[in-house]
């Protein structure tokens, strides 16, 4: 796909997608580790980005996308399990996450951390699931799409 503006990153079914989502809607980006295809069999959109990471397909996302402001926090990451909690794992892609929002949105987010469990039956009612090839630890994130304020033509 070859348009102006748009990541290369952003295949026609992922610009398919984000265009149909509605407001509260929310797609998910996932690791290499997610059980995509198990959990789209709940409903949502498969969308395959194999090979790319998150915070560079973030960055594409986020010049075509709005983020719901009506919310606490319109970005979501799966919470670090108690195991490695006590190992003192550090998640850096987090950080990066936070920053590609701030750098596109022109707001501070804190990301919400959800639930391992939790975030698996979210995932399952999400407009879409984006399988990455991102091997960060604790690298899905959940986005909540907002509403474009103003169009130009």
């Amino acid at each position: 796909m070859v348009l102006k503006g748009i990541s290369p990153l952003i295949s026609p079914d992922l610009l398919r997608v984000l265009s149909a989502m509605g407001h509260g809607d929310e797609i998910v980006l996932a690791d290499i580790n997610f059980p995509t295809s198990a959990t789209c069999k709940f409903g949502a959109h498969e969308i395959r980005a194999d090979g790319h990471n998150i915070p560079d397909l973030l960055t594409g996302i986020l010049r075509l996308f709005p983020l719901d402001t009506y919310v606490t926090s319109p970005a979501a990451v799966m919470q670090v399990v108690p195991d490695d909690v006590q190992k003192g794992i550090v998640i850096p892609v987090w950080e990066k996450y936070e920053l590609i929002i701030i750098e596109s949105e022109g707001m501070n987010v804190e990301l919400e951390e959800v639930e391992r469990f939790a975030f698996y039956n979210r995932a399952k009612s999400a407009y879409a699931i984006v399988a990455t090839g991102e091997t960060a630890p604790y690298g899905n994130l959940i986005l909540k799409k907002g509403v474009v304020s103003h169009v130009s033509v």
